[in-house]
């Protein structure tokens, strides 16, 4: 079941960001999630823009990811690249899951599927498996985003998304 995530929820979110960091450490991405990204607060604004959803299995909290509906405003300029439309569009941020119960990014899809069928998500050149993912998802490469803090990221687009 996923859910909007609620501040009660803070310990188990960041433990599920800490495994998702670690994942990325041993798979070779050693500079995106740095600094205590994404901060506490960054989490608390989330989840009072009710931006912030958490899968629940078994009573356990098991993935978290940020979904906002409406323009990101460091996907205006796209490089080396074009998004595959112009429509109105979601962007899946800051996923992240135990690790255990495998198949969580396509349940989160799917999820934001029910609210768009245009949805934008963006990672680090360093994430490989992500970047698997998203290829196996049905996105498509769409180019080079920078985000607020100058660094970049390989954006990605879905159009048509349809609920698996």
């Amino acid at each position: 079941m996923i859910r909007n995530a609620k501040i009660d929820d803070l310990e188990r979110i960041t433990e599920l960001f800490n495994i998702g960091r670690n994942f990325m450490r041993q798979n070779g991405n050693n500079s995106q999630w740095i600094n205590g990204y994404p901060s506490e607060e960054l989490l608390r604004n989330d989840i009072s823009q009710n931006n912030l959803y958490v899968e629940e299995t078994d009573s356990e909290l098991t993935g978290v990811f940020a979904f906002i509906l409406g323009e990101d405003a460091t996907y205006k300029k796209i490089y080396e690249g074009k998004w595959l439309n112009d429509e109105p569009y979601g962007t899946i941020h800051r996923i992240a899951s135990d690790g255990i119960h495998h198949g969580f990014f396509q349940r989160a899809l799917d999820f934001c599927a029910k609210k768009t069928d245009n949805i934008r998500v963006d990672t680090h050149a360093d994430n490989k498996p992500m970047q698997n993912t998203l290829s196996k998802a049905g996105f498509t490469y769409c180019g080079i985003i920078y985000i607020e803090d100058g660094s970049p990221r390989v954006a990605f687009q879905k159009a048509g998304v349809q609920e698996h």
